[in-house]
């Protein structure tokens, strides 16, 4: 299909059920959000979508429907608060109407595209006693690609390997600049800006977004030009859950050459890792942009793997010049195409069917947790000693160290939502374990916490920042003013962790697009209007 018929489809398909839907079109806003009727949204659903594509409580299939995306066991649980129901949107009319059901009605709705989110929140809620539904978007995952124009459509229901793959199928000399995970959903990667192997050399994934098509909390269906560029802002890494449904991205593609390099060495604490790790905070940001060296330190190693846009002999001679500790040799180098270093990051090693990227996962396999931090001055040496005591200690899962640099610091902060375009690197805390029960989850959780808190005095300050799809409720939780909308003062505190200043003008967006708070969870951004005069 081509691109412009591709939007069209989706904005035709608008006006061709307003008639349709016009019951259930909401009042104009008022100063509070209306009881939660869980009956007559569920009545609603019922008269204005097909049974196929409504799983509530009392259906069969609603185990399978709520787990079919959920990443994560520690949100598995008969105590989990859960949806009272389950859209399966088939396009753009059922997330219409889903909407317009549950604003007349008081019962919000939570997209989930790919059920990524660190903490479950697109699909389970810390508050037993609020219903919500769930929108899910696996269904609307078409991607079409123009090679001429170098631009793609996709759904935010499709996964980033289905993203990848599809525009493999069409051209070897494209690419896109997203995550490593292939099972990560599009929507929820572009709504928190999103950064993967190529972001030293384009940036975030969010800023090769050039158009989109999103539901708003009256129910239309808006393009870019139609949602103005406030909320074109906001979408393009203020968070997902927020302003609306987008139910489709225009992406504008970037070049790759024909000839991509890998390696992964490993270096571990008794062969100078520590000296390498301290150095690395100066080299790895500074390199030219067609090398990413990015981090993972687990158990007494320290793995270090580069991609590079070039050939074996350029990233050698590169790293000779920039990094020359590490001692990095051609038999180290692997040659490859570029989505070749895709299958080759996402699935640990070579030879991987281009197909496995379409693969959208099963069950959820483990629970884990993660925590995540910005670095603006190299850490000494002896934090890093400190930390490999804390990678031997019971319960230790592993760090992840991106560099930044290249592109991203010549971004302003405020371009997009995501503020962290300076910083030197990320810092991420995964901790992963199999074994259920409390004990094991305070073990591993307790151990994230810890070193998260011990590293407090080497990163950024006023505010510590975050990164907001490695999402933490530890950061603090959303709480309601008089009027039964999120209190804007209380959200700063997550906020501007993960958005600095960028965190005010989110919620002015927000004021202005959904001032009935309609699109909201434990962290969605709050309506600074509504809320201001209540502080």
């Amino acid at each position: 299909m081509a691109i412009r018929s591709f939007a069209t489809t989706l904005l035709a398909a608008y006006f061709a059920i307003v008639q349709h839907v016009a019951s259930v079109t909401p009042a104009a806003a008022a100063t509070a959000a209306p009881s939660p009727d869980t009956a007559s949204f569920l009545h609603c659903l019922a008269v204005h979508l097909p049974p196929q594509a409504v799983y509530t409580n009392a259906s069969r299939l609603y185990p399978i429907a709520l787990e079919s995306s959920i990443k994560n066991l520690l949100f598995v649980t008969p105590a989990t608060p859960k949806p009272i129901a389950i859209v399966a949107a088939g396009n753009a009319s059922h997330v219409q109407a889903a909407v317009r059901c549950g604003v007349r009605h008081g019962i919000s709705v939570r997209p989930r595209s790919g059920g990524h989110d660190y903490e479950g929140l697109s699909y389970r809620s810390l508050r037993a006693g609020r219903p919500f539904a769930v929108l899910d978007l696996a269904w609307l995952r078409a991607v079409s690609v123009d090679v001429g124009n170098e631009t793609a459509w996709v759904g935010s229901g499709a996964t980033l390997g289905e993203l990848y793959y599809a525009i493999a199928d069409h051209s070897a000399r494209l690419g896109f600049p997203g995550g490593v995970g292939p099972t990560v959903g599009v929507g929820g990667h572009l709504s928190g800006g999103g950064f993967g192997l190529l972001l030293r050399k384009h940036g975030l994934a969010a800023d090769h977004v050039i158009d989109a098509v999103i539901v708003d909390a009256k129910g239309r269906l808006l393009d870019r030009a139609a949602m103005g560029e406030d909320l074109f802002w906001a979408i393009r890494g203020g968070g997902g859950g927020s302003f609306g449904i987008v139910l489709s991205w225009k992406l504008r593609l970037v070049r790759v050459p024909p000839v991509v390099t890998v390696f992964t060495v490993h270096r571990p604490r008794s062969q100078s890792a520590t000296a390498l790790l301290t150095r690395w905070q100066q080299v790895a940001p500074a390199m030219p942009r067609d090398v990413i060296l990015r981090v993972v330190l687990q158990n007494q190693d320290a793995q270090f793997e580069s991609l590079y846009l070039g050939t074996c002999a350029g990233l050698v001679a590169t790293m000779a010049r920039s990094f020359p500790e590490l001692g990095v040799k051609a038999r180290d180098c692997i040659e490859m195409t570029w989505i070749q270093s895709v299958l080759y990051f996402a699935f640990y090693g070579t030879g991987k069917p281009m197909e496995q990227l379409l693969d959208r996962g099963t069950k959820p396999e483990r629970y884990f947790k993660a925590k995540s931090d910005y670095v603006t001055e190299p850490m000494p040496s002896h934090v890093w000693e400190s930390t490999w005591s804390w990678l031997l200690k019971d319960g230790a899962g592993l760090l992840i160290l991106d560099p930044y640099g290249g592109r991203m610091g010549s971004v302003a902060p405020s371009a997009t939502p995501f503020p962290h375009r300076r910083e030197l690197y990320n810092l991420q805390y995964y901790g992963f374990w199999f074994e259920n029960g409390t004990e094991a989850k305070e073990k591993h959780v307790g151990w994230i916490k810890g070193l998260h808190r011990e590293m407090e005095p080497y990163v950024s300050k006023n505010p510590r920042g975050a990164y907001v799809n490695y999402r933490d409720l530890d950061l603090g939780v959303n709480d309601d003013d008089d009027h039964g909308l999120t209190s804007y003062g209380k959200a700063r505190v997550w906020g501007e962790a993960y958005f600095k200043a960028n965190f005010e003008r989110l919620a002015a967006v927000k004021a202005k697009v959904d001032p009935q708070d309609f699109f909201r969870h434990e962290q969605s951004i709050p309506p600074l209007v509504s809320t201001l005069r209540n502080l």
